[in-house]
């Protein structure tokens, strides 16, 4: 394969193109993004944006019929407009291209899995993988390297994504839960924002509250939705904790951490998109999940950030592992 593409040429796209042309045996990439758009302004006329330098075998293109031609598309947008865009690809011959799915988060309201948003919306038969866990742009400019996990329906899928992807830099893992890897994956942007929360109130101690209770509650959505709740302990939720809820470069933390100061934050936080997915699904079906309710009267609808996330830890006292978590 001498050529791939990209869909998304935000932070994490560009720098997944910049990856593929650069540590692997890709030869060269194609970056897609949208005319007029400042970030692809930015990559067309200056060969770089403020994290990386483009190199000579990466091409930046507005044609979206030029860049589904490769057999291998990543796709990094913001997950909301997912399904959008899978209706917009059915308008090109996508037949037998292996599609993966580098974005984080649920859909808004329906709560659905990425995957599954954008295979309910293909009319040609497409192979998809769906990558998940920690890494910062920043920190793989820096040669840090980092671990991270690959999952699909099909086996046979997983395995040549994998292949075409390791380096050096990223080592990936097998998935075995593609609905709970996307579910953790999806909700550690929900914790980040909380755990950012907790640093603007300088209340960092709560911290390891956070982490030993937040993974319960996202089991119990992961188990609900069918998956495997033990997973929310893999790469795609535990393992990212780092880079997610204690990282400057995080966005979900710094939006939160910003809220609690009564600040704005002017970059992309998916967490946020998520959160209201999140929301829905429990009021619909009756999920207790008090981290993400309280949140979301904190973000969506003015509530005191003091008194409500110090509500989280004035719950009913109870063991430390009791089964109703």
């Amino acid at each position: 394969m001498t050529q791939i593409s990209v869909i998304g040429c935000g932070r994490w796209g560009t720098f997944l193109g910049w990856y593929m042309a650069n540590k692997t045996s890709v030869e060269s990439v194609l970056l897609y993004g949208l005319d007029g758009s400042p970030t692809y302004e930015e990559l067309k006329n200056e060969r770089k944006n403020e994290y990386l330098n483009l190199s000579d075998n990466i091409f930046v293109t507005n044609d979206l019929d030029k860049t589904l031609q490769n057999d291998f598309i990543i796709i990094s947008i913001n997950c909301q407009g997912l399904r959008g865009l899978a209706k917009q690809l059915n308008g090109y011959n996508i037949e037998g291209k292996t599609f993966l799915l580098a974005m984080k988060g649920l859909e808004e309201p329906s709560a659905e899995i990425l995957v599954d948003v954008f295979l309910s919306e293909m009319t040609q038969k497409v192979h998809v993988a769906t990558l998940g866990g920690p890494g910062h742009v920043e920190d793989y400019m820096k040669n840090v390297p980092s671990a991270a996990v690959i999952d699909s329906y099909e086996p046979e899928t997983q395995d040549r994504v994998i292949k075409l992807m390791s380096s050096n830099l990223i080592r990936f893992y097998y998935g075995t839960d593609i609905i709970g890897n996307q579910v953790g994956a999806a909700l550690k942007n929900v914790i980040g924002i909380a755990a950012g929360i907790l640093d603007g109130l300088n209340w960092y101690g709560l911290k390891g509250a956070l982490m030993t209770r937040a993974p319960i509650e996202v089991g119990r959505l992961i188990a609900h939705k069918g998956g495997n709740p033990a997973s929310v302990y893999g790469l795609a939720h535990l393992g990212d904790y780092e880079a997610t809820l204690f990282s400057r470069n995080s966005h979900n933390r710094m939006y939160g951490e910003l809220l609690a100061k009564g600040e704005a934050y002017n970059k992309s936080a998916e967490g946020v998109g998520t959160l209201k997915a999140v929301k829905a699904i429990a009021d619909r079906e009756g999920l207790e999940m008090p981290i993400c309710q309280a949140l979301y009267r904190v973000v969506f609808e003015g509530a005191d950030i003091e008194s409500t996330i110090r509500s989280l830890f004035d719950r009913p006292l109870k063991k430390e592992f009791d089964k109703a978590g």
